[in-house]
C-alpha cells in the first residue's frame, strides 16, 4: 500500500485506512498477532450460497489484513486455518480447502515474496497429500531469507497436539541421554515447539461470536489479550482490525503481577 499513498495511485479507502494507523502508537502495538477466522460457512449462508464460497471469500479477507500487518510492521501474524479436527467435516468441504490451501500459494507467494515475508506452517504433516506438501515447503523454502513479517499458517494444527509432540521430541532426547529431565525449562520447552523462535502471542482476535480459544497455540497465548467481534471472517475488515489494535493499546498488562505504582 505504501507506494500508492505516496505517488503511485492511492484510493480514498488506503488513504483513509493509513490515516488510522495514527491511531496505533509503534510502542504499543502488539508484536505478535494470532487470529481464528471463524465464520465463513455461516456468512456463505446467510448470503444464500454453499459454505466453499465462504472459504473462497474469506481467503480474500486473509489477503487485506496481512497486508495491513505488513503496513503496520507487526513482527508476526499466524492464521489458523485448519485444526486436527476439522478433518470431521465433510469430504468434499475438506477437498476443497485443501485445493484452496494449494491454490493459496500458487497466487499469493510473489505478493508475499514482494513483502519480504517469511512463511511458516504449524502443525502435523500427516493427512496431507504429497503434492501438497512438496508445495508448501517450496513456498516456504523460497521465501525463509526474507527480512519482514513472519506469516504463520496453522494447518493441520492443534495446541493439545502440538505440546504433546514437543513433549515426546524431549522426552526422546532425555531417553537417548542427550538431557537430563531437570534440564527441561520453558525455554527449551519452547524451542521444540512449531513456533520456534516466535515472540509470545501478545493479541488472539476471534471473528464470528464465539469466544473459545478452540485449541489454538494454547502455549503461546498463555498471557495474550483477547479480542472478539460478531463479524463473520468474509466481512471483517482492516479498519476492524484496527479497532482491535486500538483497544490492545489501551490494555495494562501486568502478567501476573500488579499495576506499577506511579
Amino acid at each position: 500500500m505504501w507506494k500508492k499513498i505516496l505517488g503511485l495511485g492511492a484510493s480514498k479507502e488506503e488513504t483513509d485506512l493509513l490515516s488510522l494507523y495514527d491511531k496505533v502508537p509503534e510502542d504499543r502495538r502488539p508484536r505478535h498477532v494470532a487470529i481464528i477466522m471463524d465464520g465463513n460457512g455461516r456468512w456463505a449462508e446467510g448470503q444464500g450460497l454453499i459454505r466453499t464460497a465462504g472459504h473462497a471469500q474469506g481467503v480474500k479477507t486473509l489477503e487485506r489484513i496481512m497486508e495491513t500487518c505488513v503496513d503496520l510492521h507487526i513482527e508476526v501474524l499466524t492464521v489458523y486455518a485448519f485444526s486436527t479436527e476439522n478433518w470431521k467435516r465433510p469430504r468434499p468441504e475438506v477437498d476443497f480447502l485443501m485445493n484452496l490451501f494449494s491454490e493459496y500459494l500458487d497466487k499469493k507467494i510473489q505478493k508475499m515474496d514482494d513483502n519480504h515475508v517469511r512463511l511458516r506452517f504449524l502443525g502435523r504433516e500427516d493427512g496431507m497429500s504429497a503434492a501438497l506438501l512438496a508445495k508448501m515447503h517450496a513456498a516456504a523454502d523460497r521465501l525463509a531469507k526474507n527480512d519482514g513479517m513472519v506469516f504463520n499458517i496453522a494447518a493441520n494444527y492443534g495446541g493439545q497436539d502440538e505440546i504433546l509432540r514437543a513433549a515426546q521430541t524431549l522426552a526422546a532426547r532425555a531417553k537417548a541421554g542427550e538431557l537430563q529431565p531437570s534440564e527441561i525449562d520453558e525455554t527449551m520447552f519452547e524451542s521444540v515447539l512449531d513456533t520456534a523462535g516466535d515472540p509470545p502471542v501478545d493479541l488472539v482476535i476471534r471473528t464470528s461470536g464465539d469466544l473459545r480459544l478452540s485449541n489454538f497455540l494454547l502455549w503461546q497465548a498463555a498471557y495474550a489479550e483477547f479480542w472478539f467481534t460478531q463479524t463473520n471472517w468474509p466481512d471483517f475488515t482492516p479498519e476492524e482490525f484496527v479497532d482491535a489494535l486500538v483497544d490492545f493499546a489501551h490494555r495494562k498488562r501486568r502478567f501476573g503481577g500488579l499495576d506499577k505504582k506511579k
